[in-house]
């Protein structure tokens, strides 16, 4: 193992009808990279019989019918394709995301700024200027992990974690960085809010976010809030997204 990547797969049965590939034992870009890299050429292969694939921070499991096709011929077929590593590395969209910051938005904006030293202006600026990939999506539909998070505001969770966050909550833990997608109980900590949805059913795609999107926030001023909130409560994506494609 190097920097957290395995030389080589692993391959796990998850009960009868997963397998798991897991391809590393770290949260970092080049791993995310090659997860997503592992994804695509599965993806674009069309193999017969699987039905999704989950990516992870460091793992793809693919789902499968046992009816059409067992776990050692979906191996062979996985280990027999070309993994393209460029197909990881660079973002397929990104996404410019509003944020309101501090206040009822983020309550724990001072409390970050006090633990290290700064200003809320600078804990904004840092947060905000940042570029983000998003490296898993789960523990809530459309609850989006993020990585690229500035050492500077590297922070243990809450050692008591809230029972309810607000769903759009934009947070902090550890190295990481989450935009949350409904209500949830949660030990980050809230910088500020979004009114864009990460997750709605209203969409052709539910989830606004893939693995290996690039995610930026862009701090607005409270009083906008409300005016977002109800477009995006009408439908509007009310996120501003590049689109390389």
């Amino acid at each position: 193992m190097t920097d957290g990547l395995y030389e080589r797969p692993r391959f796990l049965a998850a009960g009868d009808a997963v397998l798991t590939i897991e391809l590393g034992d770290a949260i970092g870009a080049e791993l995310s990279e090659r997860v997503t890299a592992f994804d695509a050429a599965i993806q674009a292969a069309a193999i017969e019989g699987i039905v999704e694939t989950v990516p992870t921070y460091r793992s793809l499991s693919v789902h499968y019918d046992p009816a059409v096709l067992d776990a050692a011929a979906l191996r062979a077929r996985i280990e027999a394709l070309e993994i393209d590593p460029a197909a990881g590395r660079n973002p397929a969209r990104l996404w410019h995301i509003p944020v309101a910051y501090g206040g009822d938005y983020g309550m724990d904006l001072e409390h970050i700024a006090e633990r290290h030293g700064l200003t809320p202006e600078r804990v904004v600026e840092l947060h905000s200027r940042g570029r983000y990939r998003v490296y898993m999506i789960g523990f809530a539909p459309g609850f989006s992990y993020l990585g690229g998070l500035d050492e500077r505001l590297h922070t243990p969770r809450r050692t008591e974690p809230r029972l309810r966050t607000p769903a759009g909550s934009v947070s902090i833990g550890g190295m990481q960085a989450a935009v949350s997608s409904v209500e949830v109980p949660s030990g980050w900590h809230m910088l500020g809010r979004t009114p864009v949805r990460t997750f709605d059913l209203r969409r052709d795609r539910p989830f606004l976010f893939s693995i290996g999107d690039a995610v930026r926030f862009e701090p607005i001023a409270h009083g906008e809030w409300a005016a977002l909130e109800a477009r995006a409560a009408a439908g509007e994506t009310v996120a501003r997204c590049e689109d390389p494609s």
